[in-house]
């Protein structure tokens, strides 16, 4: 019997091989897809819902999201492209798309808490976060997970893609590229079922996809790499290329360096000064910080020396769940407690400087009251941000100290054990609305703690003699903390 003459079938989208073809496949439960620009990833998404919507039907429902209307549009317009041959039809005045199979994918923004609860009770079985690094809490982002549910047995998955930099940058690190920095390694978390007592597990995993994995877009514009090289600085366009998360886009503290300012743990000379710097925090984090102020030029083991006047930060307490921005809720009394259980031996502790807000009277003691009542004492920080009308402010006077007298000589370093300093700090990013000043929606506790440091005990870089002003010291002392103790 001659075998029947093959239809011409045309192909609307096919993920190309490598990464992508690997996201379209996945069944993990939370994938996250990309880290370099280029890399295919709204394409990515796009075609594996048309493939989904393809086997399921009717019972495939899923929602495109990104953090405002107007990031939508160029996605909107890829969708196009690739479901309208499908024969699925578009309604403008509601954003989605209904395939002729009954699908639907909707095309949303969430910007907030706030506009997550809008969906409380929604059902989906894909959700997909376009650049996820520019939300900068994943709050609303769990919140939504919890709309992803089938009781027609369709595996519901949670997808994202990313670049490095942006507000989230340190939460989507964290999350998915520390635990395996090179991706494809299966992440499990176990939760217990309260009426069962079942484990149950929740997997995830970090697709990698790097500009030279879409072959389509090196082939139709070669020029693609020259365009992005002129688009921003060296490490920024790094990042770009190769998806290293170890490159921040905006770092507001882009004069830090891991080899100049992290030193190994030493035993801090008795007769060095020492002090304690607090940023309160119970919903949200905590961070306590204990300095040394070192007394005479000191050298350390690897040849580097330690200037006279530079402050150490040999030990810290940070509040933190474990997830990003997630405090202890600890009281003050435990905190304090806990304060005295680190500080071995009696230790001595010259004076202790901490966020004026913890000094604020409610109906009751202070913060700081509380503290004190339990033998831990501190003063109201000077808090200034940015400098106003000529003033000392905080992020220059922390931005001073990094720079330090000379490339080899910083004002400022860290103990590497200090793992929450390292790992907040340097990511921080500019605010977009105020250049001046670091986006306080990232996770900046750290940062704030270490400046009420710096704002303890001012520092000038030394000035060459003929254009070095009079009593410029003394002048940086006036300006500082009412605390009394800067010295």
């Amino acid at each position: 019997m001659a075998r029947p003459a093959q239809t011409n079938v045309k192909i609307a989208w096919k993920p190309q091989a490598g990464p992508q073809a690997a996201l379209v496949k996945c069944p993990v439960f939370e994938i996250l897809y990309g880290g370099a620009r280029g890399g295919g990833k709204t394409d990515g998404m796009l075609g594996k819902f048309a493939i989904k919507a393809g086997r399921y039907g009717k019972h495939a429902t899923g929602v495109f999201f990104r953090q405002t209307r107007e990031d939508l549009k160029e996605a909107i317009e890829r969708s196009m492209d690739i479901y309208g041959p499908l024969g699925a039809r578009w309604n403008a005045s509601k954003n989605f798309w209904r395939f002729p199979n009954g699908a639907r994918l909707k095309f949303e923004y969430v910007a907030s808490e706030k506009d997550a609860k809008n969906y409380q009770g929604h059902n989906y079985t894909d959700l997909f976060m376009e650049e996820l690094t520019q939300w900068a809490s994943q709050t609303p982002l769990n919140m939504l997970k919890a709309t992803l549910r089938s009781a027609h047995g369709v595996p519901c998955q949670f997808h994202a893609t990313a670049n490095p930099g942006g507000p989230g940058h340190l939460w989507v690190k964290q999350r998915y590229i520390d635990p395996a920095p090179e991706g494809w390694k299966l992440l499990k978390e176990q939760y217990e079922n309260p009426f069962t007592g079942e484990i149950i597990e929740l997997d995830r995993v970090f697709i990698p996809s790097k500009l030279s994995d879409n072959r389509l877009l090196m082939q139709g514009d070669p020029l693609y790499v020259a365009k992005l090289q002129q688009s921003g600085s060296k490490t920024l366009v790094k990042a770009w290329l190769t998806g290293d998360w170890s490159v921040v886009e905006g770092a507001y503290f882009d004069n830090w360096a891991t080899a100049r300012h992290v030193v190994k743990p030493f035993p801090i000379p008795d007769h060095w000064m020492k002090f304690r710097s607090a940023d309160w925090g119970s919903a949200a984090p905590f961070s306590i910080g204990w300095w040394a102020v070192v007394s005479d030029d000191y050298p350390l083991p690897d040849g580097r020396v330690l200037p006279r006047g530079c402050i150490v930060r040999y030990r810290e307490w940070y509040g933190c769940t474990g997830e990003p921005n997630k405090g202890l809720k600890m009281t003050a009394e435990q905190v304090a407690k806990g304060i005295l259980e680190r500080q071995k031996d009696k230790e001595p502790i010259s004076y202790g400087v901490m966020d004026p807000a913890a000094f604020a009277v409610n109906g009751g003691p202070s913060i700081a009251e509380v503290m004190a009542q339990n033998s831990v004492y501190f003063d109201p920080a000077d808090n200034k941000r940015v400098a106003k009308q000529g003033a000392i402010s905080g992020w220059d006077q922390f931005r001073t100290r990094l720079d330090g007298e000379d490339e080899n000589r910083p004002m400022m370093v860290v103990f590497e054990t200090c793992k929450d300093f390292i790992r907040t700090v340097p990511v921080l990013q500019h605010d977009e609305k105020n250049p001046e000043d670091l986006d306080t929606d990232m996770e900046d506790h750290v940062a704030d703690e270490a400046r009420y440091a710096c704002m303890s005990r001012p520092w000038a870089a030394p000035v060459p003699s003929k254009d070095k002003p009079k009593d410029r010291y003394r002048e940086a002392r006036q300006q500082t903390s009412e605390s009394g103790w800067a010295s």
